[in-house]
């Protein structure tokens, strides 16, 4: 599942057959088929397997942040790892070829990603870090979707270079855009120890 993952996320899902990952593991395909039956499987399983990991993240920044605003920032490091090796096509294959595993990378955005990021924003209107006028519901769904907006190759055709400024971009107005006098001051703080890092 790892080296699939890698693949997967290098070349693109539809690029990557069950005959390439059986040659990079050094396997025959008879072999990969004993552990998975078909592409589908082995595609529904990888991504389970990034879904987890990713809850198990976002629920351990929760804990460690001491405001919502880093956790915000603890947030976008890890999707900066994720996405640095992440060819921009993977979504748009797996929504295409994949709709069982698209399903659940749906189910995770509107679902689990979509209830931590209304309790971030609500703690963060309660702490006076986020403007007391924001509507929750309209904010939460706005960060979901501006995550994926890198992803779209018509919006950003050079996006296979640029992914990671695209969302530091996006990430900065977000938050700027978002906080209170008191939160900017915190959102500088810990860009400055980013820029020092």
């Amino acid at each position: 599942m790892e080296r699939s993952h890698e693949l997967f996320n290098k070349y693109g899902i539809r690029s990557v057959s069950m005959d390439d990952i059986a040659a990079q593991l050094g396997m025959s395909k008879k072999t990969l088929y004993q552990y998975f039956s078909d592409k589908e499987e082995l595609v529904d399983a990888c991504f389970s397997g990034v879904l987890n990991h990713s809850r198990t993240q976002c629920l351990a920044d929760q804990q460690q942040a001491d405001n919502p605003i880093q956790e915000f920032f603890l947030a976008y490091d890890m999707m900066q790892e994720m996405f640095a090796e992440m060819n921009p096509s993977v979504l748009y294959d797996m929504e295409k070829y994949h709709p069982a595993a698209f399903k659940k990378f749906k189910e995770f955005k509107y679902g689990f990603l979509y209830k931590v990021l209304s309790d971030n924003l609500q703690r963060g209107i309660k702490d006076e870090l986020y403007r007391p006028d924001i509507d929750v519901d309209v904010i939460a769904r706005l960060r979901i979707e501006s995550v994926m907006l890198p992803f779209n190759g018509e919006v950003f055709p050079n996006n296979r270079t640029q992914l990671i400024h695209i969302e530091q971009q996006l990430f900065e107005h977000f938050l700027f855009g978002l906080a209170t006098a008191k939160g900017q001051k915190l959102i500088q703080k810990y860009k400055n120890q980013r820029i020092k890092q």
